[in-house]
């Protein structure tokens, strides 16, 4: 099917728009590096703290030279892995509840709204004393930080939901569990994908 002229000259914008984001995210990209490592090797910034391009490629190299690269990749993406399967699976269930008992939201919430305020990193030397420097003490690090941010964004995602749909299942005589499972969980896909995305990023930051 051919295209008409207007629709190619749409095209070629949208495709031109798309070259331009990737060039200015790449010059960003770049221009972030190569700053951050004239700062560093000129003694602007400390480099001990802050470290250097040049520094974390010759880490890299090291690793790869004494064969512990990919023992540490691997142990990361272990503690990460577990971390997101266990935290996503807590915030859908919990969310899930209070979503169900609206009793027993209003108990949690002021509870988790405490939770989440708690700066969870500052926890790490405590955890480390309780459970050990092990990935025991790197997966609850990393629990604690996506949890309760994951348990607020589906909980928010499953209020959203239009409350004529709600309505119009109930007025089918449909029960509580049949409107979860109908119409509040399959409407609530693009909350909880983005909830994925959140603890991912959450769950890196953790471990």
């Amino acid at each position: 099917m051919s295209l008409s002229n207007s629709q190619k000259a749409f095209l070629k914008k949208i495709k031109k728009n798309k070259i331009i984001v990737i060039s200015i995210q790449l010059f960003l990209l770049v221009t972030f590096i190569l700053g951050w490592e004239l700062l560093a090797r000129y003694q602007l910034i400390n480099s001990f703290i802050y470290s250097s391009p040049s520094k974390i490629i010759k880490c890299f190299v090291d690793l790869y030279q004494a064969n512990n690269l990919f023992v540490h990749i691997y142990t990361t993406l272990y503690e990460v892995f577990i971390s997101f399967l266990i935290g996503i699976s807590i915030g859908f269930i919990v969310a899930l509840l209070i979503y169900i008992f609206p009793l027993l939201y209003k108990v949690l919430e002021p509870f988790l709204t405490m939770l989440n305020s708690l700066p969870k990193v500052a926890l790490g030397p405590i955890l480390i004393i309780w459970f050990g420097a092990n990935i025991q003490s790197i997966i609850i690090m990393a629990l604690l930080i996506n949890v309760i941010i994951s348990i607020f964004n589906i909980y928010n995602g499953f209020q959203s939901i239009e409350p004529i749909k709600i309505k119009m299942m109930q007025s089918l005589h449909a029960n509580k569990w049949q409107i979860l499972r109908y119409v509040v969980i399959p409407n609530s896909y693009h909350t909880i994908i983005s909830s994925l995305k959140i603890n991912i990023s959450m769950t890196l930051i953790g471990s």
